[in-house]
């Protein structure tokens, strides 16, 4: 039986940026890539030192790399503190009076920060913490809307060295005491609520809900959002406007080892115990600034969206440390893309104009779903940029996204990485790299990627194996916060001296990067390895269908069947797409293998309030007709019951 990852769909659609756009670019021709890549592997010290030489360190480094695996430190003996990279330096290089957060709030209130305003308030802040009794290395729990001040927070954090740990706004106040217990926070920064598709998000009562069993937190500093009426408890509660007019504009940045801890972000792990990553100052910055310079090609005139949420990895690196410490102007908002309707995106790019958009696919499908109305109502001109964050994004959705939202003329980098990477691993560079749909392309400089088989041989093209990364890079995960053993555990254990990311993933014979899904959702097919994405991006190349999600079930006969749970385009009649046309559509596209056992056809898929599909609830509802699991998460509850009553009949 092959223990291989099998790929069987192909793309040959290729597509070149534009001369207009390469001229202008950082990086403009493939042969300036492969010189700057070669230095980045062959001499990364070289290499990393010129990039991190345009941040401003107040104590120059002795050493780039002390590599003893797993264990890594960069830039050592270096001092330097990442929130006056971030703030500061920009008050002295032309940017004082530049905008760095243009914000919007769900139900419409806007505000601006330049870059003075921006050092002004997170100064005070980091004032109002350590009145508040907050030092160095205290860890700090951060549950916040998105609204500038979660931005601040992060970054008053960082000015003092205490270490932050953002919880995103949709988690349950299980997963909080989950966080506050394994990080031993002593402080909690949140607000009274935020909202979402026009309802509050009643924040500060699920910290109520975790303080009551953990007793650790000596401080609670609260936001005022929405004006609603919350418990403060006496001796323990502060509000952050009361706070804040006590406090002094002006604080001095005190640099810390590049080596100090800068924040600790939980991820879901396979025990059901979450993951603290932690990751430290100098390297993490260097990674962000340098990711953001070249796969976004920022330039100081630049408009630049990232929707993520600062609750999560894209939202630490670029929306907070990567973007502002590149100088750009950035939008922040803080709702649904779908409130009031699906065209409150397009109002925001037409109404700043943006010029680079990144988003996730799932929010590139919902549109599709909702229809070419809503961007077709808005002037998009302004963009000259996309990027994609999160998951795979399949062919027939990128080409949505490149035609209808950038008009065929925007370059799409779409990106590779996680939380424990910092930074993007794989993409395209917009001036010189050709794109194919679907791919991530090609290794960002100081990357040295591979897909290895299970004996550790490097697969040929076209052959599925297991993505791993060779050598270390200066963002990368420096352990999971108090288990050493488990970070050896989790991701070096397969090979020795060499990270694994846990995605399954083949190249083709141009070396572009395919991801085919995670390794535990790949599938067992009478003895063949398919990738879970691959058979939702054939379900999703039918002109029908919006969006799919594939899970496995056990099979008496072949080991495991193929359940696919499909959500079609607005206005298709389900009698005109069956499931036997869709089973055929897998077929054709795959081959017979990858054809579905069933199709449930869905009005909606299970999905986190972040946009991510909840394959979990899937696969148990699969296995046992019903959900056990933590579901607090889930945007929307009814879809479940819907999709429990559908599969029983």
């Amino acid at each position: 039986m092959s223990k291989k990852i099998e790929s069987h769909l192909s793309e040959n659609r290729i597509f070149k940026p534009s001369r207009e756009f390469s001229k202008k670019a950082r990086v403009s021709s493939m042969a300036q890539y492969r010189r700057m890549y070669k230095e980045s592997i062959d001499k990364p010290a070289a290499f990393w030192a010129r990039e991190a030489r345009e941040l401003h360190w107040q104590k120059r480094w002795k050493k780039v790399l002390d590599w003893k695996p797993p264990f890594v430190k960069w830039f050592t003996g270096g001092r330097l503190n990442v929130c006056e990279n971030c703030v500061d330096r920009h008050l002295t290089n032309g940017r004082k009076n530049k905008a760095a957060i243009i914000w919007e709030g769900e139900p419409g209130d806007k505000r601006i920060l330049t870059y003075h305003q921006l050092h002004q308030e997170v100064c005070r802040f980091a004032n109002v913490l350590e009145a508040n009794g907050v030092k160095a290395k205290d860890r700090v729990l951060i549950y916040m809307p998105m609204v500038p001040e979660a931005a601040i927070a992060m970054l008053a954090c960082a000015r003092i060295g205490a270490v932050h740990s953002v919880v995103f706004g949709g988690f349950s106040a299980e997963s909080i005491l989950d966080r506050l217990e394994d990080s031993g926070a002593t402080a909690v920064i949140t607000a009274d609520g935020g909202y979402r598709r026009g309802k509050i998000v009643e924040l500060k009562t699920s910290v109520d809900e975790a303080l009551r069993k953990y007793k650790g937190v000596k401080r609670c500093i609260v936001y005022q959002r929405t004006g609603e009426k919350i418990n403060m408890r006496r001796g323990r509660d502060v509000w952050w406007h009361k706070e804040a007019e006590k406090a002094s504009s002006s604080h001095e940045p005190k640099g810390f080892d590049s080596e100090h801890p800068l924040f600790i972000l939980y991820t879901s792990g396979s025990t059901g115990k979450p993951k603290g990553i932690l990751h430290t100052s100098g390297g993490y910055l260097v990674g962000t600034y340098t990711t953001c310079k070249y796969i976004f090609d920022m330039r100081d005139d630049d408009v630049y969206w990232c929707t993520a949420d600062v609750g999560w990895i894209t939202g630490h690196s670029y929306i907070v440390f990567g973007p502002l410490a590149n100088g750009v102007t950035q939008v922040m908002y803080e709702g649904a893309p779908n409130y009031p309707d699906f065209g409150r995106f397009w109002n925001i790019v037409e109404k700043y104009g943006v010029t680079t958009f990144y988003t996730a696919p799932t929010a590139i499908r919902a549109f599709i779903k909702a229809g070419d109305k809503f961007p077709d109502r808005h002037d998009l001109s302004s963009l000259r940029l996309l990027g994609t964050v999160g998951e795979p994004i399949n062919p027939e959705a990128w080409m949505w996204y490149h035609e209808k939202i950038g008009s065929g003329r925007c370059p799409i980098v779409d990106t590779w990485w996680q939380t424990e990477t910092g930074a993007i691993m794989i993409s395209p560079l917009p001036g010189c790299t050709p794109t194919k749909p679907g791919t991530a392309t090609l290794p960002f400089f100081g990357v040295d990627a591979a897909i290895l088989d299970d004996e550790g041989n490097e697969c040929s093209a076209d052959e599925g194996g297991r993505l791993v990364i060779r050598k270390p890079w200066p963002s990368m995960l420096r352990t999971i916060y108090g288990d050493r053993n488990r970070y050896r555990k989790t991701y070096w254990n397969d090979y020795k001296g060499i990270y694994t990311a846990g995605d399954g993933a083949r190249t083709d014979k141009d070396g572009n990067f395919w991801i085919v899904g995670r390794l535990d959702d790949v599938l067992n097919v009478s003895g063949h390895r398919l990738g879970t994405a691959e058979v939702e991006s054939a379900l999703v190349s039918h002109p029908d269908v919006a969006e799919a999600a594939v899970v496995g079930r056990p099979h008496e006969i072949k080991g495991q069947g193929i359940v696919a749970f499909v959500t079609l385009k607005e206005g298709v009649r389900t009698a005109q797409t069956t499931d036997k046309i869709l089973k055929g559509h897998v077929a054709k596209a795959i081959g017979a293998i990858a054809r579905p056992d069933e199709i449930h056809l869905t009005p909606a898929l299970p999905k986190t309030r972040s946009g991510k599909i909840m394959r979990r609830i899937l696969k148990e509802l699969v296995a046992t007709g019903g959900v056990t699991g933590n579901i607090t998460t889930l945007e929307d509850f009814s879809v479940v019951s819907n999709l429990q009553k559908n599969l029983k009949k």
